[in-house]
């Protein structure tokens, strides 16, 4: 039988931190409820929507974040009137690491978003391969389903580009990111071909910034930059082992003056779309 459900990372306890166990016991409980009621036993219902006895019974005990598809089993066979299928957003999301959840709320609530990456392409930007390119060479190494759970979450940060109402969007690229194979050429060349396509939405701004530019106000690291629909601002930076989420006004301040000077720095856009265009003709 396939597996409908996901361990915790690592096969270790949800963190006690995290609201995700909340969640997931939650639905475990319900699943538990609508069985009992309909009078199945766990090997039944696991019979009923191809999965194991272990599986369900991890699901109600709390262990395994369940599918989608197994909520949408489970509320058919055990006729639980749309109960369980309707909590299959909160899973999906509960699915993800909590600080890119908390990250993908700001960037829910921004008008704008300005973003520098100096080492690969930004998460917003990244095709599903490339994504889970990096993740796999990560040390010390994820296990399958901590890959699985993170390209997920940075596949569904994705959504805001393509919204009905999108925030502005900024990026500056460094240029050895477009030419670095991550997951080989054909990867790389679809990942370029992904940019472009991008880069071309009315909404969206992209740059790059020359390799032999001497004069760089952005390598001290990767800089966000969240303007809200309140008028406020937040940042998000990210280094070895750490990233935060940065609110202070003397902060954002400097990190917004940088991020004006490498635009000021970086290709014009008309000419950063010309060059990724070149660079994919030479991959």
């Amino acid at each position: 039988m396939k597996d409908g459900t996901e361990h915790p990372p690592g096969g270790a306890a949800w963190d006690d931190e995290d609201d995700t166990a909340a969640v997931v016991r939650t639905v475990g409980k319900l699943v538990k409820l609508c069985r009992e009621r309909s009078g199945k036993t766990q090997a039944e219902l696991g019979a009923a929507i191809g999965y194991s006895l272990e599986q369900v019974s991890s699901v109600e005990r709390g262990r395994r974040v369940p599918k989608p598809e197994f909520l949408s089993k489970a509320d058919e066979v055990l006729h639980a009137d749309g109960l369980l299928a309707a909590l299959q957003k909160d899973v999906a999301e509960a699915r993800y690491p909590k600080k890119v959840r908390d990250l993908a709320k700001l960037e829910a609530d921004a008008v704008e978003l300005n973003l520098y990456g100096h080492l690969n392409m930004h998460g917003l930007l990244q095709t599903e391969e490339y994504a889970r390119a990096l993740y796999d060479m990560r040390w010390p190494a994820f296990s399958e389903e901590e890959v699985d759970r993170h390209v997920a979450a940075r596949m569904a940060r994705q959504e805001i580009i393509h919204q009905s109402r999108p925030p502005m969007l900024t990026f500056v690229l460094e240029e050895v990111t477009l030419r670095r194979p991550v997951g080989g050429r054909d990867c790389l060349r679809r990942q370029l071909d992904r940019l472009l396509d991008v880069g071309r939405l009315r909404h969206v701004t992209m740059q790059v910034m020359p390799t032999d530019l001497g004069d760089h106000a952005g390598l001290s690291g990767p800089i966000e930059l969240i303007k809200l629909k309140d008028g406020g601002a937040v940042a998000h930076t990210e280094a070895q082992l750490t990233d935060r989420v940065i609110s202070t006004s003397k902060e954002l301040q400097i990190l917004d003056m940088r991020y004006g000077i490498i635009r000021s720095q970086a290709l014009a856009p008309r000419e950063s779309l010309a060059f990724i265009e070149k660079v994919r003709g030479e991959t």
